[in-house]
């Protein structure tokens, strides 16, 4: 059928998407012939248009997709440095052992949650990603808190540049220094990586400087 010769009472739609308050998913764009009637606009024009829109949408999907990722990597690494807390220790046995099968009963939980953004990558930039997961995973597994909380701030100087210090006062030597071995294996992740393991190292430093958990 001749597009161009429809009446002007038919559109060629896309579809409702069911079950959603949002006013901006209830009806997706469509092409009317109604709201051209006039002609002015070229048919080949509206349907650019129309993708156009689309194209939007799933960019912000993909973002929203990104960003439910992120909460999910820092539910995940929470619970990592929970169970690696020292002060489980002062817990008798059977507390632990609560504490323990309660932590496993949210994790299984937190892992029915699948998201999936791919980020294209070469064999390299998949090597270096992984390189820095380890990385970052020996902060979150170390027993001295104290010794996370340097390094990871030395990671975070690797992301960002070490900070330099106008002022003349004396700083400890992690707030200045990066590490390079981190460094080397972050430069060879891809940006959109980059930017991800940033803002994990974030979180992170702020937990390992604000730990509410007290004796």
């Amino acid at each position: 059928m001749d597009i161009d010769s429809q009446s002007s009472d038919h559109a060629i739609p896309l579809p409702y998407l069911p079950g959603t308050s949002s006013a901006e998913w209830q009806l997706m764009p469509r092409i009317d012939e109604s709201s051209n009637p006039s002609g002015d606009v070229k048919l080949m024009d509206r349907f650019i248009k129309l993708v156009d829109e689309l194209d939007n949408r799933v960019e912000k999907l993909r973002k929203d997709a990104i960003t439910l990722q992120e909460k999910k990597d820092y539910l995940s690494m929470s619970m990592d440095l929970l169970k690696n807390n020292d002060l489980l220790s002062n817990l008798e046995e059977y507390e632990r052992e609560e504490i323990s099968c309660y932590m496993q009963r949210v994790g299984s939980r937190l892992a029915t949650v699948e998201l999936n953004v791919k980020t294209v990558r070469n064999g390299a930039q998949e090597e270096c990603l992984h390189q820095v997961n380890v990385l970052i995973d020996t902060l979150i597994s170390s027993p001295d808190a104290l010794v996370s909380r340097q390094r990871c701030q030395m990671f975070l100087n690797a992301c960002e540049g070490a900070p330099e210090d106008d002022s003349g006062s004396s700083r400890h030597n992690c707030e200045l220094s990066v590490d390079k071995k981190f460094e080397s294996s972050l430069l060879g992740c891809t940006l959109d990586d980059q930017k991800t393991i940033k803002k994990r190292l974030h979180a992170l430093i702020t937990y390992l400087n604000k730990q509410t958990i007290s004796d």
